[in-house]
């Protein structure tokens, strides 16, 4: 599977719990987009309402060559998945502080698929010690370099 974009800002914000794959339910001119442009994740998050996950503010920009005047970027998209996986995770997000957040989007083929990820938030500190491990290895790296 090749990988289109990835959601760089969740890994730093939150704490995965458990990745789960599932596909995509978009339109032609959405693949051609994705496929061509980047897209962003701001503010994105998964929502299952009446049993079906729904991702939401996942932004597609419009693919070039299209001219339709009713795209909407942002819209809703379905995900599709089987039903016990969906009432499991309904089961794991009633726990306090965990919901679902896309983590990035693959193309198998010709089929879109999204990675999601059930997730609680990291704290300040936490994030701090993230950033201060990360500066350590490059700085160890340069180092080593020299030598």
């Amino acid at each position: 599977m090749k990988t289109l974009s990835t959601n760089k800002k969740a890994y730093f914000n939150y704490e995965v719990l458990e990745e789960i794959l599932a596909g995509m339910k978009l339109e032609g001119r959405e693949i051609k987009s994705l496929r061509n442009q980047k897209p962003s994740f701001a503010g994105s998050f998964v929502t299952i309402v009446q049993g079906k996950p729904i991702l939401n503010d996942l932004n597609i920009p419009r693919y070039r060559y299209d001219a339709s005047p009713d795209y909407s970027p942002k819209r809703k998209r379905l995900i599709l998945m089987k039903k016990s996986e969906i009432e499991r995770i309904e089961g794991k997000m009633k726990e306090k502080g965990v919901t679902l957040v896309p983590l990035e989007i693959l193309l198998d083929r010709q089929w879109a698929k999204i990675r999601i990820g059930l997730v609680r938030g990291k704290k300040q500190y936490d994030k701090r010690q993230v950033i201060k491990d990360r500066e350590e290895k490059r700085s160890m790296k340069r180092i080593l370099k020299r030598y």
